[in-house]
């Protein structure tokens, strides 16, 4: 449902104290550089950095006209700069927080407001060890700060074009108690590193490379996991990259820790960030120059959110981020834009009439967004309509947008469809009908097709099961947020199933499959059970396994965007899934899985089409691929890749899983494998029976199954042909041959003697040399009478 926005003025600032002084520095030429709000709402904080000239000042308003002693602290060049102001969360009471105000040279002064008594100074802290430390970046995450600081050279006149990695990230517990301040040992998360600006999320921390480092370094982002002390390297343009736990302070070190990344990191695109925060769900909110905004998530994964309509962005011109709950709010140029950060879209655009907003929090306003301007504090309220009976506007808006990306895809013009001209234009009818019936039959019980045109009644009766399964899926949706938590787990299973369900049966593009992998990764179970529900898996009667599913959902499984279509990003086809999800919950079932969908694929599409799957990568290697990606490789893996490979039968898979067999001396199944596998095709036959022969030739590993091996000889194969194959594979011995050896595991003409007599019987001229002597009663013939 679509929400209406009502803007209001909440506060003109007389509350404060001082509130004329914060109302002139509001409306200066140059408004503050920052402002920081106090988390129980009652102070805010002003850091300005402009004003007269060289002077900096930092200037505390307290809410309520609070008595006590102010704040405020000005500095002026060469003197060092303030580069953080950071609430911490104090362990000693419930609510109770300090302010600790970072400067560049590594002091830090922590602040404490008390009633009646104003702001005290608590302690002043050396951050740093070294004294020749610079700070460009700190934030603070709990307890701790980590922070970036700037390393120089010993040398005084050392090249810094050389000292590129001159910086450090490090970390420090920072506790304030009723006694004191406590301050922990310095812990370096990152050593031998370029510039980063540090932000930090609830459980990670984001590390941005600094605008002005080298074009190497500036394609990829680094996200540090404190609990586990891990670091994740990620890249915008390809996504997640690696993870390393850092064990010690060596593995720290930025040049080690990239050495086996270098080649592919090199190949991406620079990373193209004009505006970074981070959103209370802790992830990284990015906004490129070009006024896309993006979602890197913890992760390493990114997703694509919104686009700013103001096109590419000016190094001056600044953006302003704040989430509020699942609302993602944007201000730039005197523009106000509320995004659904999950759906991406676009709720509300309010034009204001001032410039400069910095956004505050809003507590005990769900939907409040309050924002802090030259005029005061206001308030933006999101509010549902009156009218509760009437359906969301915005589902009839996504009938025209999803028309929109379906007639583009199909279209000849290279013009861009918009919503409005297809409202307008009136050459589609298909959208123009639905939302209509939509907006007058989907919440009307009794007589819907009241007020309609007679061919949208009757386009209503036939919709009407598909109305009747969205209004099961809207009420489910509604239980999964408000049932227990004890219930939430089978509605969440039935809402997958419905999910996938509806997936399958509609078209497979990216935006579909990205969100089947985000369900897939988020209910694993549960998707499964509704992959078999759609695709009608079991067993018949002969214990094999059958799919009753529907050519559609064939299609579906094994057509949509490729591997190769759908990048790099975490995002894999829809048969990749389902794969990974036989091997996790029904391994036995997936040769037999991938079997099935061979025989659908050769049903229909002609073979090596490459309109079909089998035209692109053959359906076993992408299943060999999903074998591959597991963490841990065990026996049983060794057993589902020589499923795979047989039950693809083609010849060049199930030669390689013959070579697999005879690699992991397994001599029965080698024979079963040939004897089963000979009867395909006379090539393949051929094929199998030089490779065992030249295996008989190397050892006796073969010799109690030669009886059956030798019926598998080709009719084409003659005994000059067995006898060549035979010697060129002998094993080559260091010492001088011997007409009787010791080790008994020598090839003899006697085990040769059936396949040669089997092979000589048969009419053939050029084996006639062969005849007598393999005829003659005995071996070797007697001894010729002497003659006297």
């Amino acid at each position: 449902m679509r929400r209406a926005g009502s803007l209001r003025r909440v506060s003109d600032l007389s509350e404060f104290s001082r509130g004329h002084w914060l109302r002139e520095l509001l409306c200066r030429g140059e408004p503050p550089s920052h402002v920081q709000p106090s988390p129980d709402g009652q102070h805010l904080l002003l850091l300005q950095k402009h004003g007269p000239p060289a002077l900096r000042r930092v200037v505390a308003f307290q809410r309520h006209s609070i008595a006590g002693a102010g704040l405020e602290r000005s500095w002026q060049p060469p003197q060092p700069a303030l580069v953080g102001l950071l609430f911490l969360q104090s362990p000693a009471a419930l609510g109770s927080w300090a302010l600790a105000m970072v400067w560049e040279h590594g002091r830090t002064e922590v602040w404490h407001f008390a009633v009646a008594v104003g702001w005290q100074l608590l302690q002043t802290l050396e951050l740093c060890q070294g004294a020749r430390a610079r700070i460009v970046s700190v934030c603070s995450q709990g307890a701790s700060l980590v922070w970036c600081e700037e390393r120089p050279p010993l040398g005084a006149h050392s090249d810094m074009s050389k000292c590129a990695f001159r910086f450090c990230v490090c970390a420090r517990a920072l506790e304030v108690w009723e006694q004191g301040v406590r301050l922990g040992p310095v812990r370096i998360v990152l050593h031998n590193s370029p510039e980063y600006q540090v932000l930090a999320s609830p459980q990670h921390i984001f590390l941005v490379p600094s605008a002005a480092g080298f074009p190497t370094t500036s394609k990829f982002l680094l996200i540090w996991h404190p609990e586990t002390a891990k670091l994740t390297i990620t890249a915008p343009s390809a996504g997640f990259v690696r993870s390393k736990v850092l064990h010690s302070s060596s593995e720290s070190d930025f040049r080690k820790l990239l050495l086996g990344s270098v080649g592919l990191l090199s190949d991406f695109t620079p990373l193209d960030i004009h505006t970074s925060a981070v959103s209370n769900s802790g992830g990284l909110l990015l906004v490129s120059t070009k006024g896309a905004v993006n979602m890197v998530e913890p992760d390493g994964t990114q997703r694509h959110i919104f686009d700013l309509e103001a096109g590419s962005l000016a190094q001056g011109s600044p953006v302003r981020l704040k989430t509020f709950g699942s609302i993602l709010a944007c201000m730039l140029a005197g523009v106000l834009y509320l995004v659904d950060q999950n759906s991406g879209r676009l709720i509300e655009k309010e034009v204001l009439s001032v410039k400069e907003v910095h956004f505050l929090e809003s507590p005990g306003e769900e939907d409040g967004i309050q924002f802090l301007t030259q005029a005061g504090i206001y308030s933006f309220s999101l509010s549902k309509p009156e009218d509760s009976s009437r359906p969301e506007p915005c589902l009839v808006e996504m009938v025209f947008e999803e028309a929109c990306r379906y007639y583009q895809r199909r279209s000849l013009s290279s013009s861009k469809l918009t919503v409005e001209k297809l409202k307008k234009g009136g050459a589609f009818q298909a959208p123009v009908a639905l939302a209509a019936i939509l907006q007058h039959s989907l919440h009307q019980k009794q007589k819907p097709a009241r007020g309609l045109q007679d061919t949208y009644a009757k386009l209503l009766s036939t919709m009407s099961l598909e109305l009747q399964s969205y209004m099961s899926l809207e009420l489910l949706k509604t239980c999964v947020v408000c049932a227990p938590e004890s219930e939430v787990e089978s509605y969440c299973k039935e809402l997958v199933e419905q999910e996938v369900s509806r997936i399958l049966h509609s078209d497979m593009d990216k935006d579909n499959l990205a969100y089947l992998n985000s369900v897939f990764a988020s209910f694993p179970k549960a998707a499964w059970k509704a992959t078999r529900s759609c695709l009608q898996l079991q067993h018949n009667g002969d214990g094999l396994l059958v799919a009753r599913a529907t050519p559609e959902v064939w299609k579906k499984v094994l057509g949509g965007p490729q591997l190769d279509e759908v990048g790099q990003n975490g995002m894999v086809p829809l048969f990749e899934l389902i794969c990974a999800s036989f091997l996790r919950f029904k391994p036995k079932w997936l040769p037999s899985f991938v079997e099935l969908t061979q025989q659908y694929a050769s049903m229909s599409w002609a073979y090596s089409s490459k309109e079909g799957p089998e035209g692109r990568v053959p359906l076993y290697k992408r299943a060999l691929g999903v074998l591959a990606r597991k963490n841990k490789h065990s026996e049983a893996d060794d057993e589902m890749e020589l499923e795979l490979l047989l039950c693809s039968k083609r010849p060049k898979a199930v030669l390689q899983a013959l070579h697999l067999l005879i690699r992991l001396k397994r001599w029965q199944r080698v024979v079963e494998v040939a004897e089963k596998f000979s009867e395909l095709s006379p090539l393949l036959n051929k094929e199998i029976f030089t490779t065992l022969l030249a295996e008989f030739a190397q050892h006796r590993e073969l010799d109690p199954y030669l009886d059956r091996l030798w019926p598998l000889c080709p009719a084409e194969l003659t005994a000059s042909d067995i006898l060549t194959v035979v010697l060129q594979h002998l094993p080559h011995s260091q010492e001088d041959p011997v007409p009787f050896s010791s080790e008994g595991n020598q090839l003899t003409v006697g085990l040769l003697k059936p396949l040669l007599q089997r092979v000589v019987q048969r009419p053939n001229v050029r084996d006639e040399m062969y005849l007598d002597a393999l005829q003659s009663p005995t071996f070797p013939p007697p001894t010729p009478p002497r003659e006297h």
